[in-house]
This record gives structure tokens, C-alpha cells and sequence, in this order.
């Protein structure tokens, strides 16, 4: 793999009033991995997922994009393309087909007010590739057959996917995921899981061709299973943590205490969550449980620098 990151946030502490949240936040992710970040309730991770995508910018630290080959990156100072966001509620407009919400990132990111106005004709040829490069995206998240019908038609399932499709078009560097597929049936839920096993094949496909992989992800999840299936890493936020080292103090803000690879599935493969029972329990163990407290530095087998 490259070791030049596609993204790294580098000491990100951030604090509300005397309430420390998050304390020296590392994180370094490569192109084409699927990170899933976990951690108890009141952690932070919502804290840190609005510091990656700029809409509530650290105290301390910085969180930085890399693309087109630049070797120092680009600081995250606000939300910018190169950061795609799906949220668990669906972002998508009713009054739009699937194929003209997928669309219209494409049509507000390439075409001013203006434009549209004063040149209609090349307005309506630009929407025209627009909408066929939607189409191509939503048959890639298997809603090919759906691409006209509006939000109020389709199911939770379908909306996800059409707001997956959505982030997709714009190739950003890299889609954040929160919390997707929470509220979510059972059984659609397994069915957008296996959707990302089969963009990671993707990914890997491309890898052995000595392309560039074409999605990265950060996936914040409560839920452990899914956590270890879709991800090929965990990264586990923390405020239960030893951070004097004596085993009975504890830093008042949560930091990264777990990063260890998680197993790779395939579409082929059983879903069977024994499989990775023993790391489960670890990361229960390690990252949620208050009366363990790691020490910093001492599950981390992918060193964020």
C-alpha cells in the first residue's frame, strides 16, 4: 500500500467550555481502506466526524486531504468536495427522481445561476451528461431499474443508496459514512453491508492492476459486527483510558486507544460473526468498558504517523 495518506488528522483536541471532549486525536488513513470508528456514547465521534468534515473546526490540530499527488495536503478549514458525507437520515430532495438527485451535485458544482440562464441550450446538454453519469452510478449501487422514481416511492434501503450515490458522483477523496445503516431493517441492512464488501473487492481489483482505489471510508458505527464486517480496520475513541500511566486516573477527553486490522470478507463468504469473536470482545473490552483502562499506544498496531 502507499504510505502517503489520503487523510490524516494530526492532535486534534477540541473542548466545549471546561469539558474536555476530544484529547491529541490521531489518525492516518491510506487510499482505498475502509475504516470503521467505534467507541462509547459520549465519546466524541461526532465531534471528531464534524472536525473531518469542516463544519466544526478543532481548538487544537488539523486535519488534512491528499490529492493530485500534493505531498503536504490540503487543512481541512471548512466542508470542501474532497469529503463526501451520507448521514443515517437520507439527504435526499423530494421533489427529485433518484437519477436528478444523484445529478445535482454534478449540476451545482459545474454550472452557475447565470450559466443556466443565459445559456440554456448548453445548460440542458451539460444536465444531459449529468444525468447519464447518474444513471451509471445508480446501476453501479444496483438501482438501475429505480433511477425515476422519487424518495416517496422508495424504501429506506433504496434511499441510502441513492444518497451513496449521491457522494459517489463527486469523487471525493474520501465519503463518510455516519452511522448509515442504523435505521435500517435487519435484513436491508446486510444487504447495503454486502454492497461495501463489494466496493472493497473494487478496490482491491484495482490495487492489483497498480491503480488508484476508487473509494476510501471512514464508517462511525455503535454496532460491533458491523463495525468488523464492512471494515477492514477498527479504530476504536476513548475516553476510558490510563493517561498517567498508574491505572486509576483517567484524561478527561476521549483519544484513539484501539487500530488494529479487522478480517477482509468477500460477497462469497458467510456472514458469520464468530469468525471475529475474539477481537470483538477485545475491542469491548479495551474501548468501551470503564473499568479497563489501556494504556495509550498499547492496541494500536497501525500507528497513525
Amino acid at each position: 500500500m502507499n504510505n502517503r495518506p489520503i487523510l490524516e488528522s494530526r492532535a486534534i483536541s477540541h473542548w466545549f467550555a471546561d469539558k474536555r471532549v476530544l484529547h491529541d486525536v490521531n489518525v492516518r488513513i491510506h487510499p482505498g481502506e475502509f475504516v470503521s470508528l467505534v467507541g462509547p456514547s459520549g465519546c466524541g465521534k461526532s465531534t471528531y466526524f464534524r472536525t473531518v468534515v469542516g463544519t466544526h473546526l478543532p481548538r487544537q490540530g488539523e486535519t488534512r486531504i491528499f490529492r493530485h499527488g500534493k505531498s503536504e495536503g490540503e487543512r481541512v478549514d471548512g466542508p470542501g468536495r474532497d469529503r463526501g458525507i451520507v448521514y443515517q437520515h437520507y439527504s435526499l430532495f423530494p421533489f427529485l427522481t433518484a437519477v436528478e438527485n444523484v445529478a445535482i451535485g454534478l449540476t451545482l458544482d459545474g454550472t452557475s445561476i447565470a450559466y443556466r440562464f443565459l445559456r440554456p441550450f448548453a445548460y440542458r446538454r451539460k444536465h444531459k451528461e449529468h444525468l447519464e453519469r447518474a444513471a451509471e452510478m445508480l446501476k453501479r449501487v444496483k438501482l438501475g431499474d429505480a433511477m425515476h422514481q422519487y424518495p416517496h416511492e422508495m424504501s429506506g434501503g433504496m434511499k441510502q443508496r441513492v444518497a451513496l450515490a449521491q457522494a459517489m458522483i463527486m469523487e471525493p477523496a474520501i465519503i463518510l459514512l455516519d452511522e448509515p445503516f442504523g435505521a435500517l431493517d435487519e435484513a436491508t441492512r446486510e444487504s447495503l453491508q454486502r454492497m461495501l464488501l463489494d466496493f472493497h473487492a473494487e478496490n482491491q481489483s484495482a490495487l492489483a492492476k497498480g491503480e488508484p482505489p476508487p473509494l476510501t471510508l471512514i464508517i462511525v458505527t455503535h454496532e460491533l459486527n458491523e463495525a468488523l464486517y464492512v471494515g477492514d480496520r477498527v479504530v476504536g475513541l476513548s475516553q476510558y483510558w490510563d493517561w498517567k500511566g498508574d491505572g486509576h486516573d483517567r484524561c478527561p477527553g476521549a483519544t484513539v486507544i484501539y487500530d488494529k486490522p479487522s478480517p477482509v470478507f468477500e460477497l462469497r463468504d458467510d456472514r458469520d460473526f464468530d469468525l471475529f469473536k475474539a477481537q470483538r470482545e477485545e475491542i469491548r473490552n479495551v474501548v468501551f468498558t470503564p473499568k479497563i483502562l489501556a494504556r495509550r499506544g498499547e492496541h494500536i498496531v497501525t500507528p497513525p504517523a
